[in-house]
């Protein structure tokens, strides 16, 4: 059957590639932007589109007001995947910088779960699907503010699966790897936004860290299209019985198994090195 689903963050990307998929597949889809321009462009496709800004609440509540009183007061789901990647050393990261990557990335989203949850208890059912990252159970070096956002996201939403036990209402994680997108195009912006390599002990990681992130063309191994992600929202979203992770990309995968196998030093080791690669690209 046909579904109302919210997601956020659809100007491009896995948003985007989620929203017009399931459009295509008949459900209701919000798709929202945090920009004006992104949400006419997104209406020009076809979608039903609304300006939804997660460092916002009063943007929040209006985006799903709106949703509510074109559906009559109900809402079958919600896909959280509004987020950006705040590059540079945890050592060189200010407080307000950390607080901005948990505005949009932790707080904006708990609270909008939090704002329809009322709604799917009233209606006896619902789902949540919030997209996490692989980066959201282990962590990478010089992404410290995106590793621990994703960190809190898994806790807090692991921990809201238990407290709904029984109500109707579903949560399921996906953890994606690397997907074609804007995240390294966002991510630099907010770097150079953000992080002043001037006198950082990480000065020479820095560069080649920028190097990385401007080449065009640069793609990560095991990189998938975004339709990668589609297929599990769309099985979160319609199975009967949706999963509680979803792992995505060669690399979640075996993340997940060496997590499980290797003591912590030993997965350091592994860390170390895959950074250190990384940094030769």
């Amino acid at each position: 059957m046909p579904k109302s689903i919210l997601i956020t963050g659809c100007s491009s990307g896995i948003g985007l590639c989620v929203a017009q998929g399931l459009h295509e597949r008949g459900h209701q889809v919000f798709a929202t932007a945090r920009r004006r321009e992104d949400v006419e462009r997104l209406r020009s496709t076809g979608l039903t589109s609304l300006v939804l800004d997660l460092d916002d609440s009063a943007s929040i509540r209006d985006a799903l007001d709106e949703v509510l009183r074109q559906t009559s007061g109900t809402l079958d789901a919600l896909f959280n995947n509004g987020a950006y990647g705040q590059p540079g050393a945890v050592e060189d990261l200010r407080r307000e910088v950390l607080r901005a990557q948990f505005e949009t990335n932790v707080f904006g989203p708990l609270e909008l779960t939090n704002r329809v949850l009322p709604v799917m208890r009233r209606q006896g059912h619902g789902r949540i699907i919030q997209n996490s990252s692989v980066l959201g159970f282990v962590a990478l070096p010089y992404r410290g503010a995106y590793n621990a956002s994703k960190f809190a996201l898994e806790g807090l939403t692991d921990t809201l699966r238990l407290e709904l036990a029984g109500t109707g209402i579903h949560l399921s994680l996906i953890e994606p790897g690397p997907i074609i997108s804007r995240f390294r195009e966002n991510a630099y912006a907010a770097y150079q936004r953000n992080i002043d390599k001037t006198g950082s002990a990480h000065r020479d990681r820095y560069e080649a860290m920028e190097n990385r992130l401007t080449t065009q063309g640069s793609v990560a191994p095991f990189t998938l299209p975004p339709e990668a992600v589609l297929k599990c929202v769309v099985h979160a979203l319609e199975s009967p019985h949706p999963r509680i992770r979803y792992r995505v990309t060669l690399p979640t995968h075996a993340f997940a198994i060496l997590q499980r196998l290797l003591p912590d030093k030993g997965m350091d080791w592994l860390l170390r090195r895959i950074a250190a690669a990384e940094s030769r690209r």
